[in-house]
């Protein structure tokens, strides 16, 4: 096989799948707030780990990823390849004596820092380019390996008199990519694409055994493929076109799953990650920058960073350089930026209409404009019933007025409102038992299974659907969900009908 170094183009073709990536890369690095004692740091290095083999047997950990999609090459096509994860670095703190020697210790605490014991991630990349036309059934392979290494930092305080070391190792990590490709029978002339990440290091536990921990040093974290076409395109395995449905659902994904990330739209480039995204993700723009801990919320995150205390962020700023500047991020970040957090909606469209009457206007008259507009924007398809009348909008032009009032629609009251499940009549005041599980239900609502409960209301949606409003028997906080409307709610196929009391 000809593998070739990556082409001149390759980062700018990389470039906007390389954003999103490096959150892919860094995502649970270091979780609020931001200290190597919190107790959910102790567990790290989530996504994406291959373990050495001989490990990963029996430790429910893998040693290899799996990526599968189709793409459509055209003549003479490159297929660019570059693989991304985190080198765990293991550091070590050591503190001078006054006799001129070192002694390992589990902190050593300076005034602007503490530091501590960490595994710090070192971003590794492998990257290659190979013809298409040279792929075929029999997968080809490339090797890579990174050796261990070894490096020591001075450690100084802040009038610079030298009081200990940063000792930090890297174990060596192997592995494989192995390539492969097939054509499809039918009319188009498209392959599907095979692409195996391995980590083929011959580190194993010793008689005794070893904990992750151990393993950690020796496994390629966060392992992502950035996979691209010279010339040519991939097709979506989310949203394939109609013929190329059926090869799409035979594409097996294992640990990792592919999406177009080309910039603009563009379809020559796809991001194999161990986290599900949707084609052509992208980092919002009012991200001011990286949290680490993105299942969070920025705003919620930046808030809650700056108000730890000064002890806190030193213990930040001792465990991690990402972690020190999250620190600084937050505690320099303008109110402005902070404001953009808040939200943002990208979904409304600008809708135009006559020009408005001059002179003051009423809300009335303002509901009339908006609803002549409305009307004529709407697809023809909706139903016949549906009421955009100028009434109907005044309560959303006159802040003044409440989103719903009750005295509107008398059809419906939570109150009194029944619904009649396994032959019997259900409304608030009855007793049912919760069996959650027959959808989607979330671990919350599965801790409830079994439980007997009162109904509190039954409600309806605007699609039809009924819910029902509930508190379980025995919650010393009952009363208080009551006093404050804040029930736990299921459908009527997620209940029992019990006796009342």
């Amino acid at each position: 096989m000809t593998v070739s170094a990556p082409p001149a183009d390759f980062d700018s073709r990389f470039a906007a799948a390389r954003k999103v990536a490096d959150a892919v890369l860094f995502e649970g690095y270091v979780l609020y707030p931001y200290r190597a004692s919190a107790a959910k740091n102790r567990l790290r290095w989530q996504f994406g780990v291959l373990v050495p083999p001989a490990w990963g047997a029996d430790s429910g950990e893998h040693a290899f990823q799996r990526t599968q999609c189709l793409m459509e090459p055209r003549a003479e096509a490159a297929l660019l390849v570059e693989l991304r994860f985190l080198h765990a670095q293991r550091r070590v703190v050591q503190e001078l004596r006054v006799d001129g020697s070192y002694a390992t210790v589990p902190r050593l605490d300076l005034p602007d820092r503490v530091l501590t014991p960490w595994d710090e991630g070192v971003e590794e990349r492998v990257q290659f380019s190979v013809p298409v036309s040279e792929l075929g059934a029999e997968k080809r392979e490339f090797a890579f390996s990174r050796p261990a290494r070894e490096e020591t930092e001075d450690v100084r305080d802040q009038a610079g008199r030298h009081v200990g070391l940063l000792l930090r190792r890297r174990e060596e990590v192997r592995g494989v990519v192995r390539l492969a490709a097939e054509d499809l029978p039918g009319p188009y002339a498209v392959r599907r694409l095979t692409a195996v990440v391995e980590n083929t290091g011959g580190w194993a536990p010793g008689p005794q055994g070893a904990d992750r921990e151990e393993a950690l040093p020796h496994a390629l974290v966060s392992a992502h493929l950035v996979l691209g076409l010279s010339a040519g395109s991939f097709l979506s395995m989310a949203d394939p076109p109609e013929w190329a449905k059926e090869a799409t659902a035979q594409c097996a994904n294992l640990r990792t799953w592919p999406v177009l990330a080309g910039a603009d739209g563009r379809r020559d480039v796809v991001l194999s990650a161990p986290i599900i995204l949707e084609d052509h993700p992208a980092i919002a723009p009012e991200s001011p920058g990286a949290l680490y801990d993105a299942l969070e919320i920025d705003e919620i995150l930046a808030l809650r960073t700056s108000a730890l205390t000064e002890q806190e962020k030193r213990e930040a700023r001792g465990t991690d350089a990402r972690a020190a500047e999250v620190i600084d991020l937050a505690d320099t970040m303008p109110p402005e930026v902070l404001e953009r957090l808040h939200g943002a909606v990208r979904s409304l469209r600008e809708i135009t209409g006559p020009p408005a009457p001059s002179g003051p206007a009423t809300p009335s008259g303002a509901s009339s404009a908006l609803a002549s507009d409305l009307a004529s924007d709407l697809p023809s398809d909706l139903p016949s019933d549906l009421d955009i009348s100028p009434d109907s909008l005044d309560a959303l032009m006159d802040p003044g007025k409440p989103w719903w009032d009750p005295e509107s629609d008398r059809s419906v009251d939570p109150a009194t409102d029944r619904v009649v499940i396994d032959g019997k009549d259900v409304g608030a005041g009855s007793r049912v038992r919760l069996r959650p599980g027959l959808r989607r239900s979330d671990a919350q609502d599965l801790f409830l299974l079994g439980c007997d409960a009162h109904v509190e209301a039954v409600l309806h949606d605007v699609d039809g659907g009924v819910h029902l409003a509930v508190t379980v028997e025995g919650d010393p906080g009952a009363d208080i969900r009551r006093e404050q409307g804040r029930f736990l709610y299921f459908q009527p196929d997620e209940v029992t009908p019990l006796e009342d009391a």
